[in-house]
C-alpha cells in the first residue's frame, strides 16, 4: 500500500483520485519525452565506469593522467548510452544516484532517468514486469540487453508543488497497478484517510482469502 498511494497536502479532499500505473515521489534526473511503447532498464549500481576494480588502488601521477582518465570515463559512458539507445532503451530506473556524466549522455541519447528508487519500489516494479535488475555491464558494455521491461507511458506528474514521475507498465499477470492520490487540507487528514483505506483493503483481503476446507 505504501508504494501504491501518494498523499498531497494543501488540496481539497475532492481532488483525490485513482490513476493507472505507478507514481514515484521524485522528479526525473533526465527527461526525454518519447511516444509509444518504451523499453525500461532497471539498475542497482552506478553506470559510470570505474577506473579500477574494487579493492584496487588507482594512482594518478600527473594532471595529464587525470585528464586522460576523465576522457576515458566520458568515452566509455557515451558508448554505453549509445548502446542503450541502439537497443531502444528509453527509460533508466536506478536504485542508486547516477554520476553527472551518466545524466549528461542520457539526455544526449534520449534516455530518461529516474534515480534513488527504494528497494520496495524496485521490488514492486520487478513483480509487475517480471524483469530483474540488469547485471553490471563491467567491461562488456556492448552485450545484448535482455532484461528490459515494457512501459506504456512515462511522464511528469505535478502533485501540489511536488514534481513526480508517472509510469505505466505492461504487466506479466492480471495485476494492473493503480495509484491512489489522496488529497487533504493538511498532512494529518491525509494520514487518517490513508490509515482508514489501508485498513479497509486489509479487511477485504481477509474477506476474500481462499479458505482451505
Amino acid at each position: 500500500f505504501a508504494e501504491l498511494h501518494a498523499a498531497v497536502a494543501g488540496l481539497p479532499v475532492a481532488s483525490s483520485r485513482v490513476v493507472p500505473g505507478l507514481v514515484l515521489r521524485r522528479d526525473f534526473a533526465a527527461y526525454c519525452p518519447a511516444g509509444g511503447e518504451l523499453r525500461a532498464l532497471l539498475v542497482t549500481e552506478p553506470l559510470r565506469p570505474a577506473l579500477a576494480a574494487p579493492g584496487v588502488e588507482f594512482v594518478v601521477d600527473s594532471e595529464g593522467q587525470y585528464r586522460a582518465s576523465l576522457c576515458w570515463i566520458s568515452r566509455r559512458t557515451e558508448a554505453l548510452m549509445s548502446h542503450l539507445q541502439s537497443n531502444n532503451i528509453k527509460l533508466l530506473l536506478s536504485h542508486v544516484k547516477q554520476d553527472e556524466v551518466v545524466i549528461h549522455y542520457a539526455k544526449l541519447y534520449g534516455v530518461s532517468v529516474v534515480e534513488c528508487l527504494s528497494s520496495e519500489e524496485m521490488a514492486l516494479i520487478c513483480e509487475i514486469t517480471g524483469v530483474s535488475p540488469c547485471a553490471p555491464f563491467g567491461d562488456n558494455i556492448h552485450r545484448e540487453i535482455t532484461e528490459a521491461a515494457l512501459a506504456t507511458f512515462c511522464q511528469p506528474l505535478l502533485l501540489g508543488s511536488q514534481r513526480c514521475v508517472h509510469i505505466g507498465f505492461t504487466g506479466v499477470s492480471a495485476f494492473q497497478p493503480h495509484c491512489l492520490i489522496l488529497c487533504g487540507p493538511v498532512a494529518g487528514v491525509n494520514e487518517q484517510h490513508a490509515a482508514a483505506l489501508q485498513g479497509a483493503f486489509t479487511m477485504l483481503q481477509q474477506l476474500f482469502k481462499t479458505v482451505d476446507q
